[in-house]
């Protein structure tokens, strides 16, 4: 898909370190699939980024003026709107128990696995998985009821 051996390898290593990742967080019933799949997807953001990049850069700029290029700030708007939503997620996540705020900090915020929180807690990792299903259930109502 992506006419390059060396570009295809990269993409093979990553989806071998993206199922190993899945695996570890939960079973995968149709494996074969589900590697295939992942493949593919990363395959596809690899051309979708070219396709991307090579719209956007132009070749005849010097790179350093390129780098130079500031970002316009973001209208106020946008940054009262992330406020609120930082606000009401807070004031969500407080709500939750001493252990829904240890899982959430655990996988959001860094990145521990539901096996890795279920050891550490002493739960299971389908308890794990409950919780956190629930609390990101609380995160897209709070952002919802912004969006209205």
């Amino acid at each position: 898909m992506v006419r390059n051996p060396s570009t295809a390898e990269d993409l093979l290593q990553e989806t071998y370190l993206r199922v190993t990742r899945a695996l570890g967080e939960r079973a995968i019933a149709h494996l074969e699939p589900f590697v295939f799949q992942t493949a593919r997807n990363l395959a596809l953001d690899h051309l979708r980024a070219h396709r991307i990049h090579s719209r956007t850069i132009v070749d005849d700029a010097p790179i350093a003026d390129i780098h130079n290029v500031v970002a316009p700030d973001p209208a106020l708007e946008d940054a009262a709107h992330a406020n609120r939503l930082l606000e009401g997620l807070s004031a969500s996540l407080e709500k939750l128990t001493p252990r829904q705020q240890k899982i959430f900090t655990l996988s959001r915020l860094q990145g521990a696995s539901y096996l890795e929180i279920a050891e550490q807690l002493g739960v299971s990792a389908s308890t794990v998985q409950k919780e956190l299903k629930l609390i990101m259930a609380i995160c897209v109502g709070v952002a919802a009821r912004l969006e209205r």
